[in-house]
């Protein structure tokens, strides 16, 4: 493996047959740097290739009835629409299980459904399905219950539904523990018996495939809004974007970018998207967070009705309260995100000596610590796991893991010490006692040290191909589009360029992005590095001397013009100073 130290990564050049690379270039008639992201990325053959680049229903899509429970499923709603029987959909406060929600309220009503819904207030009634949620539901004679995105581990409120002779119907995408909840039914196509080829859906998938079964069943059109709620909640929880994910989220780009929403073009103004075709980029860093905010710092219930209302007027308010809230989850990502910085620098958490960042404070908002964890999984390539300490001595928390190491099968191996747990191979969320964390700790550094290697945990860039300035033109751009949609297990392709050099002076801007422009072969362009104010002085510096730059390209839309910029990820060979 060839390998170059930057600034501030280890970058893994690109290794390839420039054979293959040509061949595939000759049959597909793409740009040579396009075909060799392919065989960086393990597309090859023929057939690696077609599957990737050319999604399609019939090669991605499996039918429902192969999911585990989802027919019995299907056929008790049928059975309680026909007997008009209550039914209740509990869903999550993140932008999953809001979608989930709004795509039961927006589907089952339309077929005759005695329907209502309930989402959790993440402080006051926490994540899942409760016993308190179950004895309420039979108060109100509601004889089915159906959650979405959650309910894999909810053992007590199963025996308690059954108690109430209420049909429980779990609708889950999370990872199952050593058993399953004695419902009526249990999709999730994690479990082990299930027989669905495809185990990547976010929670909104497994509602799609339930909705899709039942209207088929009934011989019904889908309302065409489903597939803005399954592209929204599935880049949102970034799941792989790969088969069954890569079609839906193509075709629901492919719907919102002819037809939009009133809810989507509040949130298009909101984050200021003026371009003609939004991606799912836009939607991960842009769109989604903005609903996400509402379950994060208020009640998300309001996601829902922002979602598939009708009232312009209502929609419109709650959009300016979207964007209101994204903006204070910013600034409180930001402050918390300081004060772990902070506990590094003082060695409080030594890095040298610790391979896990363990944090905790009751001044952190649990809503807000899973996306500051990823943000310091980012910064220092380590498992780390930060909490919100609860007044009654409980510490609630949410994990973010690298690649090598799989935070959900640590947690089950330190089931022992923690009240609760549950997620992914590289996202969870837990609650345990206060004084449990320094055990947690202990344990979980043990299981580092053995799982782990120093390599592991360098900071690391792998670079897809290697480009020419010169190959940015209008091709290579209309090829780019080709393996979009970017996202989880597709992310954007990241370029080595080698020998440029700097013309006019770097910019600093907001005190936090640096912008310079680059030479070679004749082309100028402009490269800009966002959060690294640390290369500022470097640029000034470095003169008319070479160096090389790993990057991301992008198209610029600004002002009714549209430019190929370079997203900076990296430099390598500026001068010492």
């Amino acid at each position: 493996m060839n390998t170059i130290q930057g600034e501030k990564y280890l970058w893994l050049l690109p290794e390839h047959d420039q054979q293959t690379v040509l061949e595939i270039a000759k049959s597909y008639n793409l740009s040579l740097p396009i075909c060799q992201f392919l065989v960086s990325r393990g597309f090859s053959t023929k057939e690696q290739i077609n599957s990737y680049l050319f999604s399609s229903f019939e090669k991605d899509v499996t039918h429902p009835t192969l999911m585990k429970d989802l027919d019995k499923a299907v056929e008790r709603v049928i059975k309680a629409i026909k007997d008009q029987e209550k039914i209740l959909v509990f869903g999550d406060y993140d932008v999953d299980g809001i979608t989930s929600s709004a795509m039961m309220m927006l589907c089952l009503p339309t077929i005759g459904a005695k329907v209502n819904f309930f989402l959790p207030n993440r402080k006051r009634d926490g994540y899942g399905i409760s016993e308190k949620i179950v004895e309420r539901a039979a108060s109100n004679n509601y004889k089915v219950i159906i959650t979405v995105d959650n309910g894999i581990t909810a053992f007590e409120p199963a025996k308690k539904a059954k108690e109430h002779l209420i049909d429980l119907i779990i609708t889950d995408h999370h990872r199952p523990h050593n058993k399953i909840p004695d419902a009526f039914a249990v999709v999730d196509p994690n479990q082990d018996d299930c027989n669905y080829p495809y185990k990547y859906l976010a929670g909104v998938g497994v509602t799609y495939k339930f909705i899709s079964l039942l209207y088929e069943k009934l011989k019904k059109p889908l309302p065409s809004k489903v597939y803005e709620l399954l592209l929204l909640g599935t880049v949102a929880d970034v799941v792989p974007l790969t088969g069954e994910n890569r079609f839906w989220v193509r075709q629901g780009l492919n719907h919102i970018n002819k037809f939009e929403s009133i809810s989507l073009k509040f949130l298009k103004l909101n984050g200021k998207i003026s371009k003609p075709k939004i991606s799912a980029s836009d939607i991960g860093f842009s769109i989604a967070p903005q609903i996400n905010a509402l379950g994060r710092l208020q009640d998300p219930r309001d996601g829902v009705k922002f979602l598939i209302g009708s009232d312009e007027k209502e929609i419109e308010h709650i959009g300016k309260v979207l964007f209101e809230l994204n903006q204070a989850r910013k600034d409180i990502e930001k402050s918390i995100f300081l004060d772990v910085i902070a506990e590094i620098k003082s060695n409080r958490i030594n890095l040298e000596k610790e391979k896990i960042i363990l944090a905790a404070s009751d001044k952190w908002p649990s809503g807000v610590i899973g996306l500051v964890a990823s943000r310091l999984v980012a910064e220092f390539q380590r498992p780390t796991l930060l909490f919100h300490l609860t007044k009654d001595g409980i510490a609630k928390g949410s994990c973010r893991s690298i690649s090598a190491f799989n935070i959900f099968d640590a947690l089950n191996e330190c089931k022992d010490l923690i009240e609760k747990f549950g997620g992914h191979s590289q996202a969870a969320g837990l609650s345990l006692s206060v004084d449990n964390l320094s055990s947690l700790k202990s344990k979980l550094e043990e299981l580092v040290n053995f799982k782990v290697t120093d390599f592991d945990l360098k900071k690391k860039i792998t670079l897809d191909a290697q480009i020419q300035l010169s190959d940015l033109n209008g091709k290579f751009i209309s090829d780019l589009e080709f393996l979009e949609p970017f996202g989880h297990q597709n992310h954007k392709p990241s370029f080595y360029i080698k020998n440029v050099v700097q013309v006019q002076k770097p910019q600093l801007m907001r005190d936090a992005h640096v912008k310079c422009h680059i030479f070679s072969d004749g082309v100028i362009k402009p490269l800009i590095f966002f959060n690294r104010p640390d290369l500022f002085d470097k640029f000034l510096i470095q003169d008319a001397e070479h160096f090389d730059v790993a990057a991301e390209v992008v198209e610029n839309h600004w002002n009714g013009k549209i430019n190929t910029e370079l997203i900076g990820l990296d430099v390598a060979g500026l001068k010492n100073n």
